[in-house]
């Protein structure tokens, strides 16, 4: 390991030095373990004796590990990664649920967001400019390893939500003066808006919103917290997509099954059995009664919305 090399680490803590270089830095054994069998770039490995082997691996001590690691407690390997660079195609993102921060700058919140999304399958999140940089080295630690997995874009987030809008696709957001989400139709698939930590969404974004949503505190009308933190706000409203696509393709399956169990009756007088277990004989044509209907909606429980 040379000062050079260090150096190297150093520029990489800032934005300005991951933007000249190309390269991020991760730390861990695990998070480099994954990284090496990813689709991103592993430049050089500096690791304490027995972690890793390869040509890219360079054998340090606890001392230089030390000097080399950018995190309070120095972690035992460390890797210089080529960031990776992506296409935002907003044919891709229909049919898709994706996450659209407008100025998230809490480097933590923006990990926790990540995984997050990572958990929910949700594959893409698109950020403001001024959001924090996703290759920040808390980011990368804080989003477990789903940074490999979850493609993060920057673009001008207005622009972005206004052709999405015009596309067709739904542009849900988080207000205080939202619908509660507990008891709204949600969509299927479109861009959730996530807002600042302090100021929330912005004038821009929120003039593309088609629909605005509200988590309400429990219960209803309890003074409390003012506001929830903006990953906290993520999994909630990502944890209630996610449920009711889940119930709606349970209710397809039960209802597709029930078809298909529903009695077929043959030309002219056919046999099938009725609840009892007696054979009743049909007059052909139609069957003699049609299944009810499935309820396919969402019932929430009873909770008024309420500004926190």
């Amino acid at each position: 390991m040379t000062k050079a090399d260090i150096q190297l680490v150093r520029a990489l803590a800032d934005k300005r030095g991951r933007t000249e270089h190309g390269l991020f830095v991760a730390e861990g054994e695990k998070l480099i373990g994954e990284l090496r069998t990813s689709h991103l770039g592993v430049r050089k490995i500096f690791a304490l004796e027995g972690l890793f082997s390869g040509p890219e691996v360079e054998v340090v001590g606890t001392k230089e590990m030390e000097r080399l690691s950018l995190l309070k407690t120095a972690s035992n390997s460390l890797a210089l990664v080529e960031i990776p660079h992506y296409g935002l195609d907003m044919r891709a993102l229909a049919g898709r649920l994706t996450l659209a921060l407008d100025d998230v700058q809490n480097p933590g919140n923006l990990g926790t967001i990540v995984r997050l999304a990572d958990w929910f399958g949700i594959t893409d999140i698109v950020c403001s400019e001024a959001s924090a940089d996703c290759f920040n080295p808390k980011v990368v630690q804080a989003t477990m390893g789903a940074i490999l997995r979850v493609r993060v874009h920057y673009t001008d987030l207005g622009g972005f939500l206004r052709q999405a809008a015009d596309a067709g696709l739904p542009v849900c957001g988080t207000f205080l003066e939202g619908e509660n989400i507990y008891g709204a139709s949600l969509p299927e698939a479109g861009i959730v808006v996530m807002g600042n930590e302090g100021r929330g969404i912005s004038d821009a974004a929120a003039a593309t919103v088609t629909r605005k949503l509200f988590i309400p505190p429990y219960p209803a009308g309890r003074r409390g917290s003012e506001s929830l933190n903006v990953a906290m706000a993520t999994g909630i409203v990502c944890a209630e997509f996610r449920g009711r696509q889940a119930r709606r393709a349970r209710d397809r399956r039960k209802g597709a099954k029930n078809r298909r169990k529903e009695p077929q009756t043959d030309k002219g007088n056919s046999r099938h059995n009725a609840d009892d277990g007696k054979n009743l004989k049909s007059t052909g044509g139609a069957a003699d009664r049609q299944a009810a209907p499935l309820f396919t909606g969402y019932r929430p429980s009873a909770a008024t919305p309420n500004r926190a």
